[in-house]
């Protein structure tokens, strides 16, 4: 069975209608669409819908979000189609075109472990607000999650059917939800390709219930959620340094006993919070373990030599947590709480 296609709508115009009736004619897979509270006057453009076969339109009583729709729908889809390989997520606003959604599912049906996306092209007649909405996006995920992608919110994706169960726990609900995705997919270490597509924006994208405000918030709130973690430890590590050398007056004691307070906080909000790790903990914390007692031969010699140099000993542990901040995070999400190989690759 081919990937099903999964289109989450509110308030759609005719345009949905066009872009179904050429799917059903070329794709020749099921379609889900769910209505996201649209209200009454949209509702002949959905009873069009019902009307044709092969159409499955699932409803929501009030807007719930973007992302809440696509989960909806990917619960629909695990619970009735178990023999399709996954899901070809796509826009009801007419952004994406026929051919570029047939393509799509093509190469998710050849191979069904990796993340496909549909990537447009910003450099020539793409509104500002979402040409500048890309690709800062591209570069903020760039510099915290250590991997580049041409457009992280394209809305054109092909989704393996073993991915769904992790996104359906995905808390966000709206347009966030979409890069809480691929920082999910990320962490796991599941694989990411690029495919070009057409880029299409209709009457300056006037029809897109994106708010610039609001919903970009929503989504730089996924990032930030990344620091906050870390800082809440650094200062736990900070506090529990300083209290004890205030009692001993010794930088190796007292950094061992900070790293072992910390460390443990980190450990379990990382797992938890961060990195959301299922696995099995004890090989987990013995990585972690190790990464402990690394960063703390590194933050002893650096604190000492800096001390020796003459600099205050609060300082030299200040300027050891953000040396240490960076390398951290990149080391626990590919060694402790990383999982299968990844690619990206833009094909």
């Amino acid at each position: 069975m081919k990937p099903v296609i999964v289109i989450p709508a509110y308030k759609p115009d005719t345009s949905l209608l066009s872009l179904v009736a050429e799917l059903q004619a070329q794709a020749d897979t099921p379609i889900l669409i769910v209505n996201d509270g649209s209200g009454l006057t949209y509702e002949a453009i959905f009873d069009a819908l019902r009307a044709q076969k092969n159409i499955t339109v699932i409803e929501h009583a009030i807007n719930l979000g973007k992302g809440q729709a696509l989960k909806t729908a990917f619960n629909y889809f695990l619970t009735h189609y178990p023999d399709s390989p996954g899901v070809v997520t796509a826009d009801a606003d007419g952004q994406h075109l026929c051919v570029d959604i047939v393509n799509v599912s093509a190469q998710l049906n050849k191979h069904s472990n990796t993340l496909w996306l549909g990537v447009r092209s910003f450099k020539n007649g793409v509104p500002l607000r979402s040409r500048f909405g890309n690709q800062l996006t591209r570069w903020v995920f760039r510099l915290l999650i250590g991997q580049s992608l041409q457009d992280t919110q394209t809305g054109l994706r092909g989704i393996p059917r073993h991915f769904l169960k992790t996104l359906l726990k995905t808390p966000s609900t709206g347009y966030d939800f979409e890069l809480d995705m691929l920082i999910s997919a990320s962490v796991q270490r599941l694989p990411m390709r690029e495919l070009p597509i057409e880029t299409v924006y209709k009457d300056d994208n006037k029809s897109s219930h994106f708010n610039p405000l609001i919903d970009s918030l929503k989504i730089y709130f996924v990032f930030i959620r990344f620091l906050i973690f870390s800082v809440i430890s650094g200062l736990l590590d900070f506090l529990a340094f300083s209290f004890a050398y205030m009692l001993c007056g010794h930088i190796l004691v007292s950094e061992s006993l900070a790293r072992i307070f910390s460390g443990t906080c980190n450990f379990l909000l990382n797992k938890e919070l961060v990195f959301k790790s299922k696995d099995n903990i004890l090989p987990e914390a013995l990585k972690y373990a190790l990464l402990c007692l690394v960063n703390l031969a590194f933050s002893y010699g650096l604190i000492s030599s800096l001390v020796y140099l003459g600099a205050n000993v609060y300082a030299s542990k200040m300027i050891a947590l953000i040396g240490l901040f960076f390398a951290n995070f990149a080391i626990q999400k590919l060694l402790v709480f990383g999982k299968e190989e990844t690619l990206a690759a833009k094909i």
